[in-house]
């Protein structure tokens, strides 16, 4: 006879966790010796009960208690929270604390039955970390750049240059334990040179794609797509037919990849030849570009799964 799942919902703050175990709620410190009060409180139940613990992504709260239970082999979730609040909503739960948010996670497993995720290698997460960085200190030296254009006051216009040159700096640092951590370690050097034969993909697009799309070479196309938030979604209700479009997602993803496509129809002659057929038949700008992201995605995704598909272009 199997041993039957029983989903434990974590709400996960900065210092907090609060947890609902069937009928029980209880709260332990976000810390290393809350965690070890976890254990000790399920370690007795397995016998009967197989755990599965669901919480939501929270910004990297999560990250501590996600490595604690992988390290003891307990199966979780980390779910997206606007599908635990639309299933909350769809409960008539409108009201939210987090010993409430616990029950919602709790139930939200119970109904779906969601797939344990895999850990993720201590290498990789590094490098997901490393390139969330870049992003901001690109995202940051954007904005002083767009002020430097703006501002009339010579020695503000001159603080804004430092601060410019400050983040040209930390990027190159940054950039530099990117290479590190990628040419140390031969799985990852490979996939990502890999990547790189595929033109409008360079370097910081490959380590870029594998840091943040793990399972990029794991899914079929459909679902690498929908991972991506490049998957079109049907607006259809009876006879109304809707124009679909993307949603949801990794941003960070989609958007790497639409900027990869933005090379790839300069450089690529199957882009650059798909896009101009797109455009012809009368598809926007950024309609047609989205679908070369798409196009670009799965390609890349196939290269991972099959080593001997040519890259030829």
């Amino acid at each position: 006879m199997s041993i039957p799942i029983v989903y434990i919902g974590a709400d996960i703050s900065k210092s907090t966790i609060d947890f609902r175990f069937r009928d029980q709620s209880f709260t332990l410190p976000n810390s290393p010796a809350g965690f070890l009060q976890l254990q000790t409180r399920i370690k007795p139940l397995q016998v009967q009960f197989r755990p599965h613990l669901i919480c939501e992504a929270t910004g990297g709260y999560q990250n501590a208690l996600v490595e604690s239970l992988h390290k003891h082999s307990i199966p979780l979730s980390v779910i997206n929270p606007r599908q635990v609040r639309h299933f909350a909503r769809s409960r008539g739960i409108l009201a939210k604390t987090d010993r409430l948010d616990a029950r919602v996670l709790a139930d939200f497993g119970a109904a779906n039955s969601p797939a344990p995720q895999e850990p993720i290698p201590a290498h990789l997460q590094r490098l997901a970390s490393l390139l969330a960085a870049r992003d901001h200190l690109v995202s940051s030296r954007a904005v002083e750049k767009t002020r430097l254009h703006q501002c009339q006051d010579s020695w503000l216009l001159a603080q804004i240059r430092r601060t410019i040159a400050f983040f040209d700096r930390e990027v190159k640092k940054l950039e530099a334990q990117i290479l590190a951590l990628r040419d140390a370690n031969p799985a990852l050097k490979a996939n990502a040179d890999r990547l790189d034969q595929v033109a409008g993909i360079d370097w910081r697009g490959a380590v870029g794609l594998l840091g943040l799309l793990p399972e990029l070479g794991t899914l079929n196309r459909r679902a690498i797509a929908k991972l991506a938030g490049l998957a079109p979604l049907n607006q259809d209700s009876g006879q109304y037919r809707g124009q679909r479009h993307i949603s949801g997602g990794r941003a960070p993803v989609r958007r790497l990849l639409y900027l990869a496509s933005l090379s790839a129809i300069r450089y690529n002659p199957i882009f650059k030849t798909f896009y101009k057929k797109l455009r012809a038949a009368g598809k926007p700008g950024k309609v047609a570009l989205i679908a070369v992201a798409r196009k670009l995605l799965v390609l890349l995704n196939s290269a991972l799964k099959n080593p001997q598909l040519s890259l030829a272009n």
